[in-house]
């Protein structure tokens, strides 16, 4: 399936089915979490059948039932590691989407999780995995010129990396973003204050860079 239908498809998920993940999909999540950390330097981490870190007073505050499984996001405290968080964790959910898991991202609305986090790392946020009772419902997205500025005529890779960074999902689906190409740079930035922001924005940079092909300048 194109990439961009599978982001289009891709809806945050509360409620959960009892049903297992299967050990084929658990494997493979686990081959790519380990691949990725390899290439990151995160320290993620998958826990399946779980139900311990979503039975809590803030899950239910949240409005989450049925979570059993989950990636926890860690990694080494830097500057750059809330983006790197969004980034990376986003190439998981893809993945479990393709497999046809649902997922959500949870920044507070949970409990205590099992994840090791080493002196020196921070548990960024996490993703709830699993089958959703539902298949969730497609967020409300701002204008794509509020979200974007290009000099002179959009691209059309620039047109479909924007239309996946517009399906991207984002904390309180607030959009802080803007994505800005001047003839020669990509580049992508946190547009106003906003929670979660830089996790959102590497959400979103991984999401337009693989829909458009192209990657942003440092």
């Amino acid at each position: 399936m194109d990439i961009l239908e599978i982001m289009k498809q891709r809806h945050s998920v509360r409620q959960y089915k009892s049903d297992p993940i299967p050990e084929e999909i658990r494997n493979e999540l686990t081959a790519e979490v380990e691949k990725l950390n390899r290439e990151s330097g995160l320290h993620m981490q998958l826990f399946f059948d779980e139900p311990e870190c979503f039975d809590a007073m803030m899950a239910r505050y949240g409005k989450f039932t049925g979570v059993r499984n989950y990636l926890a996001i860690v990694g080494q405290k830097a500057p750059n590691l809330d983006e790197k968080a969004g980034y990376y964790g986003e190439r998981i959910v893809l993945l479990a989407q393709r497999l046809g898991l649902n997922s959500c991202w949870v920044g507070m609305t949970h409990g205590k999780s099992k994840a090791v986090v080493n002196k020196g790392e921070k548990q960024v946020i996490l993703i709830a995995l699993g089958y959703g009772m539902t298949q969730g419902a497609a967020h409300k997205s701002r204008p794509v010129d509020q979200l974007c500025t290009v000099a002179g005529e959009m691209p059309e890779w620039f047109k479909r990396g924007m239309a996946a960074a517009m399906y991207a999902p984002t904390a309180v689906n607030q959009q802080k973003f803007v994505i800005s190409y001047d003839g020669s740079k990509l580049t992508a930035k946190v547009n106003g204050f906003g929670f979660f922001s830089k996790v959102d924005l590497g959400i979103v940079k991984c999401d337009f860079e693989l829909a458009s092909g192209h990657t942003f300048d440092a």
